[in-house]
């Protein structure tokens, strides 16, 4: 198996900086590309339970707007500027955009965080790191940042 394209979802969360970290070390290991991703959650999957103030197409161009200024200040804070990452912001149900995306741009690995949703969420959302390494049509490397 030759690694030649790693993609890292991130969610800038405290220990996003550990994931990008590891998918750096492991991007130099193999010599491959390494990508970071953030997908925003899709609001109009939930315009059926409310009334928005606004409106959710303008609220969620703001957001990706806003997230790629983040990814890009988070990359230049958390890798060295030898380590060479392109970013992708995209907006949708977390873990297919990620799937989809990964067999698009044929990603050979996708290195993730490990998310500990508890109780009543995990019931409702599920764990996207779960649902990920399920149906991946690439290996995927889950990190527990908390270890």
């Amino acid at each position: 198996m030759q690694v030649k394209k790693i993609l890292v979802p991130i969610d800038f969360s405290e220990n996003s900086h550990k994931i990008i970290q590891y998918g750096a070390y492991v991007a130099k290991q193999f010599g491959a590309e390494m990508e970071a991703i953030f997908v925003a959650q899709t609001f109009m999957d939930y315009s059926e339970f409310f009334e928005p103030q606004m409106s959710v197409i303008q609220f969620e161009e703001d957001l990706v707007a806003s997230a790629r200024e983040r990814m890009k200040t988070f990359l230049e804070e958390n890798l060295e500027p030898s380590a060479a990452c392109s970013s992708m912001v995209m907006t949708g149900d977390i873990a297919e955009t990620i799937l989809e995306y990964a067999k698009a741009q044929q990603v050979d690995l996708i290195v993730m965080g490990t998310h500990g949703y508890k109780g009543l969420e995990k019931v409702l959302f599920g764990s996207i790191a779960e649902k990920i390494v399920k149906k991946s049509a690439c290996p995927v490397l889950t990190i527990n940042p908390y270890r």
